[in-house]
C-alpha cells in the first residue's frame, strides 16, 4: 500500500454521498489511467465536473476492489467547456440543471464561470432563462461560495460539514464568526444540530470543557430531550444527574450554572425542586388560569330548556341517546367547559353530533378544531361542517405568531376540539388564550390512548384535576359489538386477552410468526399483494404499517425500505442523508415547520422532483408544499411508521408487527392506540407472547407535569 499519494482529475459522477458526515463515493477520470478511478472519503459538496487534487492512499476493498482513500482534497474550477457543463449540470447551483447547463455552456463556452461570477445579466441571452431565474442563479452562486468556506472551516475542526447549508441559511455571512465565538449557539438556533455536534466543534476549537457556555448548553439539551419524552420540567436532582453524565462536569459547576440560568431567566424554578424551560412554565400556569377564567364566566345561553331541546333533537332525527350520551349533551348545553371521553364504538362522534345539533338550535357561532390535518378532515366529513387544524384556526404566521390570541379572540360562542389526547401543553395554551371567556368549550378525546408527542399530558391532567366536568362513555353500540377491532380494543384496555378467532368476514386477523425477518417479508406480501387484491384497495394510500419501534427487522426503518423497493416509482429520485426518495413516495414530516404550515406526523406524497431548482414538491391533505433539497432531513419514508406518530389518524387497513424484539415498547396503551387506528381491517403479525406482554404492561410512563395540581390550585384561589 502506497501512502500520501497525490492524484488529480475530474469528478465524473457521484455514486454515493452521506449528507450527515460528508462521506462520498465518486468516480474520477485522471490522466494516465485508462479506467475511471473509484475515490472514497470525506468530500462534502464536491460535484460532478469539479477538478480536484486529492491526497491519500490506494487500498483494495474486498467487495469493491481498488479505491483511492482520500485524506484531503482541494477543488479547482473546471477549465474545459465539457467539464463546466458537467459541473453546473450536477445540481450544484439552484436554477441550473442539466438542460440549462447545456444551453449556457453552448453560448459562453470556457467563459461560462466568469460570466456567472462577474456578469450574470448575460445569462438573459440564453433560451429559457428569465430575470427571476437569473436572480436565483446569482444568489445560489454566492451561497455556494459562502457554504464552501463554512464547510472548509468546519472540516478543519474535524466535524461533519453536512450542516454548512443550514448554518449559512441561519447566520448568513456571520456564520464563521458566530461559530468561532460560541459554537454552542448552533444547538440553540438550528434544528438538527444538537448539543453533541456543537460540543464536538467546540472541543476541536479548544473551548474550555468547564465553561459556562458549555454547561448551560448541556443543561438546555437535557431539558429539551426530556421535553421530547413528554416532560414539562426536570426535578433538580434528575437534571443534575443527567447533565453530569452528559457533560462529565463537577456537580458544583452544574448547580452554579443552574443558579445563573435562574437569574437570567433561561430557567424557572417552581417549588424550588422543579426546573422548567420558560415556555413550559408559562404554558402550564396559563392553561390553568384560562380554564378557571372560562369556567367562571357566564355563557350567553339560557340553560333551563336544554332537556326539552334534547327531546326535540331525538324526535326530529328519530334517534335515542343512552343515559351517558344524553348527560353529555345536557351538560354541554348548561355548562361552560366539558370533557367527553370514551373508547371506540361508544358513540363519541354520535354524541358530538348531538351537542352540535343543540347549539345549532340555539343559533350559536360554532368552531370545530383538531390537532392534525387528518383529524380535522375526518371531523369535517363526519359533521358536514368545516373543521380546521388548531394552527389554521388560530391563523399562525411564522413571523408574527398566532393571529388569534388574548388580544384578538376567536369569533365564536362554542368551540369543540377533537382528538385532545394529542394536544400538547404549549399548543393548548395558545388555543385557550384565543378562546373568548364567555365561550363554551367541549374537549373530545380518548384518554386511554398514548399521550401527545409533545410535552405534557393535557387531557389526562384536566380529567385528573377533578375540577372540570367529565363525561366518560362506556357502553358499546350494538352494531359496534360485531367488530373484533372494537371488541379487542376494549379487551386490551381492560387487561384481557385478545380474541383471535372469528367469522370469515371479520375485521381483525392474527398471523403468527416468530422470526422477525420472515415477519417483515409477510408484511411486505400483505401490503403489496394480498390485501390490495382481496379488498380492492390502494397499497400506498389505504394501508398503513404501524410498528412499536423504529429499529430492528420489524421496525419502521427496515419495513419502509422493503416497501419502498416494491411500491415506489423508480423513474425520478433525489438522494439526501443516505436516503433516496422517489416520485410517488409516501413520506412523513418529522418536525413542526410553521413556515410551510406542515407539522410533525403529517403524511404526504412526493409529486415532483425538480433537479434544476433543487426542490421537491410534496402533496399533503389540503396543500402542496415545496422543499429545498437541503430541507429533506425534515421528512422520512412513511409506508411504515411508529404507533406514536399515528395518533389522531385513521386508516382503512392497519398492519402491525408485535414481536418480543420490541419488548421495550410493549405497553397496553400502545397496543390499544394501534388497534384503534384501523377503520376497516386490522392485521396483527407476530407472537401471542408479545401481545400478552403488551396487554399485561399497564405501567404508563409518568410524565413530569404539574397541570392537574395547578388547575386545582387555580380553582381554590
Amino acid at each position: 500500500m502506497q501512502e500520501n499519494q497525490s492524484i488529480s482529475g475530474v469528478i465524473e459522477r457521484i455514486t454515493f454521498i452521506n449528507h450527515e458526515n460528508g462521506y462520498t463515493v465518486a468516480k474520477m477520470k485522471s490522466k494516465g489511467y485508462n479506467d475511471l478511478i473509484t475515490i472514497v472519503g470525506n468530500m462534502p459538496n464536491v460535484s460532478a465536473g469539479a477538478v480536484v487534487l486529492l491526497k491519500g492512499e490506494w487500498k483494495v476493498d474486498s467487495k469493491y476492489g481498488r479505491q483511492f482513500a482520500v485524506k484531503s482534497y482541494e477543488e479547482r474550477l473546471p477549465a474545459t467547456a465539457a467539464g463546466i457543463e458537467k459541473y453546473l449540470g450536477s445540481g450544484l447551483i439552484k436554477g441550473i440543471g442539466p438542460v440549462n447547463a447545456k444551453r449556457i455552456v453552448r453560448m459562453f463556452k470556457e467563459d461560462t464561470l466568469r460570466i456567472i461570477e462577474e456578469d450574470t445579466e448575460q445569462l438573459l441571452k440564453v433560451e429559457g432563462i428569465g430575470p427571476k431565474r437569473v436572480e436565483m442563479i446569482k444568489k445560489a452562486w454566492e451561497e455556494q461560495k459562502e457554504v464552501k468556506n463554512i464547510m472548509l472551516f468546519l472540516q478543519s475542526h474535524g466535524v461533519s460539514t453536512a450542516y454548512g447549508v443550514k448554518i449559512y441559511k441561519f447566520y448568513g455571512s456571520n456564520s464563521i464568526q458566530v461559530v468561532r465565538e460560541n459554537p454552542y449557539r448552533l444547538a440553540d438556533d438550528i434544528w438538527g444540530i444538537g448539543f453533541k455536534t456543537a460540543d464536538r466543534i467546540a472541543a476541536n476549537m479548544g473551548f474550555d470543557t468547564q465553561s459556562y457556555e458549555r454547561i448551560r448548553s448541556g443543561i438546555l439539551y437535557v431539558l429539551n430531550q426530556m421535553s421530547n419524552e413528554g416532560h414539562c420540567f426536570a426535578y433538580r436532582d434528575q437534571l443534575a444527574e443527567e447533565a453530569g453524565k452528559l457533560l462529565e462536569a463537577e456537580p458544583e459547576l452544574i448547580q452554579k450554572a443552574v443558579g445563573t440560568m435562574l437569574e437570567e431567566g433561561s430557567l424557572i424554578a417552581d417549588d424550588e425542586d422543579a426546573l422548567f424551560l420558560p415556555a413550559f412554565y408559562h404554558s402550564e400556569v396559563g392553561v390553568a388560569r384560562r380554564l378557571k377564567k372560562i369556567m367562571e364566566t357566564d355563557s350567553i345561553f339560557i340553560h333551563n330548556a336544554v332537556d326539552n331541546l334534547v327531546n326535540y333533537i331525538e324526535r326530529k332525527n328519530n334517534i335515542k341517546y343512552n343515559e351517558m350520551q344524553r348527560k353529555a349533551i345536557i351538560n354541554a348545553g348548561s355548562g361552560k367547559l366539558m370533557v367527553l371521553t370514551g373508547g371506540p364504538g361508544t358513540g363519541k362522534t354520535f354524541t358530538t353530533m348531538g351537542i352540535l345539533s343543540l347549539f345549532q338550535l340555539l343559533n350559536a357561532r360554532i368552531l370545530l378544531a383538531a390537532p392534525t390535518g387528518r383529524a380535522a378532515k375526518r371531523m369535517s366529513e363526519v359533521t358536514g361542517m368545516e373543521a380546521k387544524t388548531i394552527h389554521r384556526l388560530l391563523e399562525y404566521n411564522p413571523s408574527k405568531g398566532y393571529t388569534f390570541n388574548e388580544d384578538n379572540p376567536l369569533k365564536c360562542d362554542v368551540l369543540i376540539v377533537d382528538e385532545v389526547s394529542m394536544v400538547d401543553l404549549i399548543l393548548m395554551y395558545n388555543l385557550l388564550k384565543a378562546v373568548p371567556d364567555e365561550a363554551v368549550v367541549i374537549l373530545v378525546g380518548d384518554v386511554d390512548q398514548l399521550p401527545s408527542v409533545g410535552a405534557g399530558n393535557v387531557l389526562r391532567d384536566i380529567i385528573d384535576s377533578e375540577r372540570v366536568e367529565v363525561v366518560r362513555l362506556t357502553e358499546i353500540y350494538r352494531q359496534a359489538q360485531g367488530s373484533m377491532i372494537i371488541t379487542n380494543a376494549h379487551r386490551v384496555n381492560q387487561g384481557k386477552a385478545l380474541r383471535y378467532i372469528g367469522p370469515k368476514d371479520r375485521d381483525f386477523f392474527f398471523i403468527e410468526g416468530e422470526d422477525p425477518d420472515k415477519i417483515a417479508q409477510t408484511i411486505v406480501s400483505l401490503v403489496t399483494e394480498r390485501m390490495p387484491k382481496y379488498y380492492k384497495i390502494d397499497p400506498v394510500r389505504d394501508i398503513q404499517v404501524l410498528c412499536p419501534m423504529l429499529k430492528g427487522s420489524t421496525g419502521a426503518h427496515n419495513i419502509n425500505q422493503l416497501l419502498q423497493d416494491k411500491l415506489s416509482g423508480k423513474e425520478q429520485s433525489v438522494r439526501y442523508g443516505g436516503s433516496t426518495y422517489y416520485l410517488g413516495d409516501k413520506v412523513m414530516q418529522v418536525k413542526n415547520n410553521y413556515d410551510k404550515n406542515v407539522f410533525n406526523g403529517d403524511i404526504g406524497f412526493i409529486e415532483e422532483i425538480d433537479p434544476e431548482d433543487r426542490v421537491v414538491r410534496i402533496s399533503f391533505d389540503d396543500k402542496s408544499v415545496e422543499y429545498d433539497y437541503t430541507e429533506l432531513d425534515e421528512i422520512i419514508l412513511a409506508y411504515a411508521s411508529t404507533v406514536h406518530k399515528s395518533q389522531g389518524s385513521e386508516y382503512p387497513v392497519v398492519i402491525a408487527p408485535f414481536t418480543t424484539q420490541h419488548y421495550m415498547m410493549l405497553q397496553r396503551n400502545l397496543l390499544y392506540t394501534c388497534i384503534t387506528r384501523a377503520k376497516r381491517v386490522f392485521v396483527l403479525v407476530g407472537t401471542k407472547k408479545a401481545v400478552a406482554m403488551a396487554v399485561n404492561n399497564n405501567k404508563i410512563a409518568k410524565r413530569n407535569t404539574m397541570l392537574a395540581k395547578r388547575i386545582r390550585a387555580a380553582d381554590a384561589g
